[in-house]
């Protein structure tokens, strides 16, 4: 049947359409032929019906070659197909007649009949040529349609140029059925836009009647930004739909696409994801830093894959901008004196260090030797070549440690800040300024919770959580960037920042809302699983910014952590031994010289537990 040729084909072969529309334009000649014929009372022998045939293929082929009627695809037809396919049918008939007038002797018909054939030859095949491929256009639409029934019924938010391209874009889907467009308010009521309807809301109620009225299963957003400016009424309308999930779909923007098809790297035909917590987000600070134009832009890192990638995309954005990328350790003195002998920077962000509080337990010693020695190998090369200013980045752990992780950012602090007192008070000779900024976690950042939660999503579930009632801070990369680089233009050197995390947030919480973003049910769908807190981990991460330990800035998301002060000369030696203790692998004597340097290191849930009834006990 023409309809199962047309559902395993997906698209016809050009050559059946021109073959097709051969037949079309013999079939037209022939048939105002006869009606001339008949019209004229027979005037016209019965013998000229094959040569016209013959001329008319010949012709008609001829007319087809030459304006590539049959390379457009029948479905995606439009008003310029249709002209093409008009000037054919003239060029055509007026081959024809032109025929007619050139050869009496092989076509002996009065003039008057030979106009009059062409016109009626001109007008059927048109009409033939439109008309089939709109017969065609019918029944895919009607098949498509049926089908639509196993596809997901989609809502495409707003009425835009991009939303309502979508519609063409996705028609032919094979998982995606386009139902209808979904705006906030009334001011599109009862309209339609390319044929389909537009619904509104104004509330989760009316979102609420919407799906039932209509069936759909999922919101679909053409950009990110209108991702952003939804994200707490009609994406959490998706989430908190209580019979069944309706999923948040994402158009990514076109430098997303790669043109591979492997699952990391999608093609643009299979583009739409669903909305992850990462849409909500901006790009992280070495992007935010090349968007400044800043004149030479060194990326220093030992991961040699996110180096590259970063490279290639940065180069590809900002193709003026003169960028750096250096494998090296921060743990390597020498690998750090060639990059700062090479280039000079004058500003350093340093963000290098282990961070994983579990691992990092079963490890101090490459704890230490990361955030902390290297951390000091960067400040120290800083000072030697004169950099106006040093960034480094620190975390909310570091206030109270209660595990290695946070002490060893508190023990990189504690080095900065008295090497910067010591410059600022005239015992070191250096113009470098150090500023440490302090903040929770940042969502979508490397070892944070949202690609695990997402892994575990993908893969069927269990998504594990520690505790029921465990929360953390968060702020999202864009706004962590932007602090930062306010934070170290604001500062006159050795402050420590902390910025406003607002609200905790329940791990248990995001989690269920992960999975519902996906499209799934917390529980029924994907299980949560609480596996218990983990050695060095807090149930409730401290309150970074109040009025009892900090003192304000200028801005209102930015503030001075009251800290107590060391003198570098009393700092070093002890860091010098600390250095020597984690090279030597030395893992409890590491550990009891940490807590000697931080006596607010307390350990939680550890092995190291037993030092600090060592301590109490003395």
């Amino acid at each position: 049947m023409l309809s199962d040729f047309l559902m395993r084909n997906r698209y016809l072969s050009y050559h059946l359409v021109l073959l097709m529309d051969l037949f079309l334009s013999v079939l037209s000649t022939a048939l105002s032929y006869l009606l001339v014929r008949y019209f004229s009372h027979g005037q016209l022998s019965g013998e000229l019906l094959l040569p016209l045939v013959l001329v008319s293929a010949i012709l008609g082929l001829v007319s087809f070659l030459l304006l590539r009627t049959h390379h457009n695809i029948i479905r995606h037809s439009s008003f310029k197909s249709a002209w093409q396919m008009a000037a054919a049918a003239l060029l055509k008939s007026g081959l024809i007649l032109c025929s007619v007038i050139i050869l009496p002797e092989l076509f002996p018909i009065p003039l008057h009949l030979g106009l009059m054939g062409s016109l009626l030859d001109l007008l059927i095949t048109f009409l033939l040529l439109v008309g089939v491929r709109a017969v065609l256009l019918a029944v895919y639409d009607l098949l498509v349609s049926r089908a639509g029934s196993a596809k997901l019924r989609v809502l495409v938010y707003g009425v835009g140029d991009k939303s309502v391209a979508l519609k063409l874009r996705l028609h032919q889907s094979a998982q995606y059925h386009i139902i209808g467009f979904i705006t906030y308010g009334k001011r599109l009521k009862s309209y339609k836009v390319s044929d389909l309807p537009v619904y509104y809301f104004c509330s989760n109620d009316d979102f609420r009647h919407v799906l039932s009225r209509t069936g759909a299963n999922a919101v679909l957003f053409a950009t990110q930004g209108e991702v952003v400016s939804e994200q707490e009424r009609l994406v959490r309308y998706c989430e908190s739909c209580p019979d069944r999930p309706v999923k948040t779909l994402i158009v990514p923007a076109v430098d997303e696409f790669v043109k591979t098809d492997s699952p990391s790297h999608p093609s643009p035909r299979n583009s739409i994801r669903e909305v992850k917590i990462e849409d909500l987000l901006g790009r992280e600070l070495c992007r935010q830093m090349a968007q400044l134009g800043v004149s030479r832009l060194i990326i220093f890192d030992n991961a040699e894959t996110p180096l590259h990638e970063i490279r290639l995309e940065l180069e590809k954005t900002y193709p003026e901008l003169n960028l750096v990328p250096f494998i090296g350790d921060v743990r390597n003195p020498n690998r750090l004196r060639m990059v700062f002998d090479l280039y000079h920077p004058e500003v350093v962000f340093h963000a290098a260090a282990y961070k994983h509080v579990p691992l990092m337990e079963e490890n101090p010693c490459e704890a230490i030797r990361s955030n902390v020695v290297g951390t000091r190998n960067v400040a120290d090369f800083c000072v030697k070549y004169d950099v106006e200013r040093m960034v480094m980045i620190s975390t909310d752990k570091a206030v109270n440690p209660t595990n290695v992780m946070g002490a060893t950012k508190r023990l990189a602090e504690i080095y900065t800040q008295s090497l910067g007192l010591a410059i600022t008070e005239g015992r070191i000779k250096s113009r470098t300024r150090f500023v440490t900024t302090r903040f929770g976690n940042v969502l979508g950042s490397n070892g944070s919770v949202i690609p695990l939660f997402r892994r575990q999503i993908a893969a069927g579930g269990p998504v594990t959580v520690t505790h029921p009632d465990i929360n953390r801070f968060f702020m999202t990369i864009p706004e962590a960037c932007r602090l930062v680089m306010e934070a170290a233009t604001m500062s006159g050197g050795n402050e420590i920042f902390v910025f406003e995390m607002g609200s905790p947030v329940r791990i248990a919480d995001l989690a269920r809302r992960m999975i519902k973003l996906a499209g799934f049910e917390p529980e029924r769908d994907i299980r949560i699983e609480y596996t218990g807190l983990r050695p060095g981990e807090k149930l409730y991460e401290e309150v970074l910014s109040n009025e009892e330990n900090t003192k304000p800035t200028g801005h209102r998301k930015i503030k001075i952590a009251s800290v107590r002060q060391y003198r570098y000369e009393e700092v070093l030696p002890s860091i010098d031994e600390l250095g020597r203790l984690a090279l030597d692998c030395q893992v409890m004597e590491s550990v009891r010289k940490m807590k000697q340097i931080v006596p607010e290191f307390k350990s939680n849930n550890s092995r190291f537990e037993e030092l600090d009834k060592e301590r109490d006990d003395k």
